[in-house]
């Protein structure tokens, strides 16, 4: 269910290396965390240059149950960010790993992914 080739946090983000952006790394929400969430209607994030520190909260996801935090699963720069979940923020329930997709970082360190989970421990977590 969880895609092996993307590293996970506790806060049910995943993390893509790399990303599109040359030295980057892609940003999403996972499956479990689009459930829980519910529909989701609207999406605030980071813009591009903005630094973000990894733990820190860097946007919000608006649903038809609640809102919640996304917190920054890496330090560095934003350079890029999904400006099409302006008008369609359900391609975060519909598609999280493709389409739906947060933004970019290019990390400020380059063993930042180091301490993200893989799929089965990140499943292993859920199942606890």
């Amino acid at each position: 269910m969880y895609p092996d080739d993307l590293s996970y946090t506790a806060e049910h983000e995943w993390v893509r290396t790399p990303g599109e952006a040359e030295g980057s790394v892609r940003i999403g929400i996972t499956h479990y965390a689009q459930d829980a969430l519910g529909d989701i209607v609207y999406v605030s994030l980071p813009e591009v240059g903005e630094t973000v520190t990894v733990g820190q909260t860097c946007g919000e996801l608006e649903s038809t149950k609640s809102v919640s935090d996304v917190y920054a699963p890496v330090s560095g720069e934003v350079v890029a960010r999904n400006d099409g979940l302006d008008a369609t923020p359900e391609l975060v329930n519909s598609d999280p790993y493709g389409a739906g997709w947060l933004f970019e970082v290019a990390p400020s360190d380059a063993s930042a992914t180091d301490g993200l989970m893989d799929a089965a421990t990140y499943q292993a977590s859920l199942d606890s």
